[in-house]
C-alpha cells in the first residue's frame, strides 16, 4: 500500500524552477509544512502538536518564498511534517523518525517497522532530494552558477532555556559563505548573530548541506531564524528583505573571488 494517496500533495514544491530563475541563489526548505499522510493518522498527535515547532520550522517557508521572489531564485520546499520523516537528517539517524521530540512523545513513531521506514523514505525523503538534485544538475549542465541557502527556523526557548540569537549561520567544512553573511548581518548592532549556533552541521546530524552543498563544492549556508521574529507576515517580509540585501552584496564576491 502506498504511503501517499493519489489526492495528497507531492513531497516537493518548486517555485521559480531552474534554469529560468535569474539568480545564482538556490533555496531549499526541508521543514516547510505540517502535513501527515492520512494513512499515518496524524501520528497519533492532535493538530495543535503538529503546529508547534516540533512539527515544522515555523515561518521558514514564508520567509523562503518571499526571499525567492525578492531574488528571483529557485526554491524547493518539502510540505510534510518532519515528524513523518526529517528531510534534513540522514535516513540512518535516530532523529529521522523520532519517537520523542523535545518532551513530546510521537505515538506513530514508537515502533516503525523496517518496511514502514523504507516507505516513508522512498515516497517523501528520496523524491524531495531527487528534485533538488535535478534542479542543481540542470544548472550545472548550463554552466549556471549556484549559491545554496538552506532555510530553517528555531524555537526561542528549548527545554526551558531561552536562546539569545536572532539568527544563526551554520556550516561544516566550508565557512566561506556563512562567515561572509555573518559579518554582514553583524553590522546591524541590534542583531545577535550565532556562528554555528544554535546548532552545528555534521555528517551524522544533517543531510542537505553535506549532500547538496559540500559534495558539489557549492558555496553554501544553512540559515536558522528565530521563530518569534518570523511568526507573522510583517516579520517574514522584514527578514526576507534583510537577507535579500545581504545576499545581493555577497553575490559577486562569492562567485568571482
Amino acid at each position: 500500500m502506498p504511503l501517499l494517496a493519489e489526492d495528497e500533495p507531492l513531497p516537493w514544491l518548486i517555485e521559480r524552477p531552474s534554469p529560468e530563475a535569474s539568480s545564482p541563489y538556490f533555496l531549499t526548505c526541508d521543514h516547510a509544512g505540517t502535513r501527515v499522510p492520512r494513512r499515518l493518522r496524524q501520528l497519533g498527535l492532535e493538530e495543535r502538536e503538529l503546529q508547534r515547532h516540533i512539527g515544522w520550522d515555523i515561518g521558514a517557508a514564508a520567509v523562503a518564498q518571499r526571499l525567492s521572489a525578492e531574488l528571483d531564485a529557485t526554491l524547493v520546499l518539502q510540505p510534510y511534517s518532519r515528524l513523518v520523516i526529517d528531510c534534513n537528517r540522514p535516513p540512518q539517524s535516530p532523529e529521522s523518525m523520532p519517537a520523542r521530540s523535545e518532551a513530546t512523545g510521537i505515538p506513530g513513531n514508537r515502533s516503525v517497522s523496517a518496511t514502514e521506514a523504507s516507505l516513508r523514505r522512498r515516497q517523501i525523503f528520496e523524491p524531495y532530494h531527487a528534485r533538488i538534485r535535478e534542479q542543481l544538475d540542470a544548472r550545472g549542465r548550463l554552466g549556471q552558477p549556484t549559491l545554496l541557502v538552506a532555510m530553517h527556523s528555531f524555537t526561542p526557548v528549548y527545554l526551558g532555556k531561552a536562546r539569545p540569537w536572532h539568527v544563526g549561520v551554520l556550516y561544516h567544512r566550508d565557512a566561506r559563505m556563512a562567515h561572509a553573511l555573518r559579518d554582514l548581518l553583524m553590522q546591524d548592532a541590534g542583531l545577535c548573530v550565532g556562528d554555528n549556533q544554535p546548532y552545528t552541521v555534521s555528517d551524522d546530524s544533517d543531510y542537505g548541506i553535506p549532500e547538496h552543498g559540500e559534495r558539489r563544492g557549492l558555496p553554501h549556508v544553512e540559515l536558522e531564524i528565530r521563530q518569534d521574529l518570523i511568526a507573522d507576515a510583517a516579520g517574514q517580509q522584514q527578514w526576507a528583505q534583510r537577507l535579500a540585501r545581504c545576499l545581493r552584496m555577497l553575490e559577486a564576491p562569492l562567485l568571482y573571488s
